[in-house]
């Protein structure tokens, strides 16, 4: 049997793809913006080119990921005030198998733990409008969020003026959840914790 590449070599095959797709090295050539080939013939179509090029690459190595059982599952670590966790996620540019899915829910109650310690007395924002806007929110509302959670993910901006914590509640895939992509069946809110009187900046 042939080798079967591991999650971190697949983020390094797709990280050199979309090198050479921003480079213009793979272009998907047939690709028309308007499907009008006299209004096309005006329009730039190299980066949808680009674009659709590590698109099409991308898709097959979720293929190839679901052929072989590849986990998207990546290991992380936050340290917060002292308190280090580490935990799960899915790469960005994976998928998550089912069995990823079970890894991320039984790490779901110490992610939330270690947030709920780490922002305790911080000001809560919920994020929407792609994480434009944010509206201040409660300790309540956050735990309302919660209940229909599945599984959590965090990370943190921190200078020594300024602390974000950014907790990422999701349900269903994790590849869909971020930009609205799945809804409803997958999706995600971002909670943000910032220190009293300030902003978020994620």
């Amino acid at each position: 049997m042939s080798k079967v590449y591991t999650t971190e070599e697949l983020i390094q095959i797709l990280a050199a793809e979309r090198q050479a797709c921003l480079k213009g090295e793979r272009l998907k050539l047939e690709i028309t913006v308007s499907g009008n080939p006299v209004i096309d013939q005006f329009i730039r179509t190299d980066g949808l080119q680009k674009f659709t090029a590590y698109q099409d690459f991308k898709n097959a190595i979720h293929d190839y990921q679901r052929e072989y059982l590849v986990s998207g599952i990546v290991w992380k670590e936050v340290s917060v005030k002292g308190k280090v966790l580490r935990y799960p996620e899915v790469d960005t540019q994976l998928i998550a198998l089912s069995s990823d899915l079970e890894i991320l829910q039984a790490a779901r109650n110490s992610i939330l733990q270690f947030w709920y310690e780490v922002s305790s007395g911080m000001d809560l924002y919920l994020s929407f409008n792609n994480n434009k806007q944010h509206q201040l929110i409660s300790l309540s509302d956050v735990e309302r969020i919660v209940q229909r959670t599945e599984w959590a993910t965090l990370w943190k901006w921190e200078n020594p003026n300024f602390l974000e914590i950014v907790l990422q509640l999701g349900w269903g895939k994790p590849e869909e959840a971020s930009y609205k992509r799945g809804r409803p069946k997958s999706g995600s809110e971002f909670i943000h914790a910032v220190n009293p009187g300030n902003h978020p900046i994620g």
